[in-house]
């Protein structure tokens, strides 16, 4: 009886639940994690010259290191704290449960790139050829974009990491969102939070590239909305017709 009772509750199971469970998100994140702590084991020299190796800055894009944007996206120079860690699962996980891996794949790398060459393309046209190495200092993660340091310095500078792709992977969740109050609240909401950054005096190269990854996601978001609405009216046309 018992195996009978179990098998009358697995036939009632949707059948596309084994495919609605995220399992490419806490793949990616936690190849992320773990690729860290091997980086950060590394020495010193050797590591910063692994992630400028990856990164999607000037010189490497403008030698035609066009991996890097790739690469760029599964290294970071720490290790992920743990709210961010989880910030960003949950981002990846909710939009794999919605859209899909594909999709959701499809949003993060077109956020990530996108992002990363329009940066690319504002900046080489300030940086000039046969730019120097920066100092030690010039090499953080995060260059200071100011009149004191000059554009010079972010030419080689590091830049990887998985916060292109999940800013654009957030702002198309927020214009996904079916409640038309909810969705402007989020989307706006947002886009405030990226625009304040790039206000303030000290901004920073990647304070721009999120904010170009997080509206790149919410027009990819609008896209998707008006695609499965189109979709819905052709099926309730369809469904009348008949």
């Amino acid at each position: 009886m018992a195996r009978a009772a179990s098998r009358h509750l697995v036939a009632r199971l949707p059948r596309g639940l084994p495919d609605a469970v995220p399992w490419v998100a806490p793949l990616y994140v936690g190849a992320v994690q773990l690729g860290a702590y091997a980086t950060a084991r590394l020495s010193g020299p050797r590591r910063t010259e692994l992630l400028r190796t990856h990164s999607t800055n000037v010189d490497n894009l403008r030698a035609g290191r066009w991996q890097t944007l790739a690469t760029s996206a599964v290294f970071v120079e720490e290790p992920l704290p743990v709210a961010y860690g989880a910030g960003l699962l949950a981002a990846l996980g909710t939009a794999e449960w919605r859209w899909g891996a594909w999709r959701t794949a499809g949003v993060f790398a077109a956020g990530h790139v996108g992002a990363s060459l329009l940066v690319y393309a504002a900046l080489r046209a300030r940086t000039p050829r046969g730019t120097p190495p920066p100092t030690a200092g010039a090499a953080s993660a995060h260059p200071v974009e100011s009149t004191d340091q000059g554009p010079d310095a972010t030419a080689r500078a590091i830049d990887v990491g998985a916060s292109y792709g999940f800013n654009a992977t957030v702002g198309a969740l927020a214009a996904t969102v079916p409640h038309r109050g909810a969705r402007t609240a989020a989307t706006a909401g947002l886009l405030a939070l990226g625009v304040r950054p790039v206000l303030r005096r000290g901004r920073t190269f990647t304070d721009v590239g999120h904010l170009v990854a997080l509206a790149l996601g919410v027009a990819m978001g609008a896209g998707m909305r008006a695609g499965a609405g189109r979709r819905t009216g052709q099926g309730r046309r369809a469904g009348t017709g008949s």
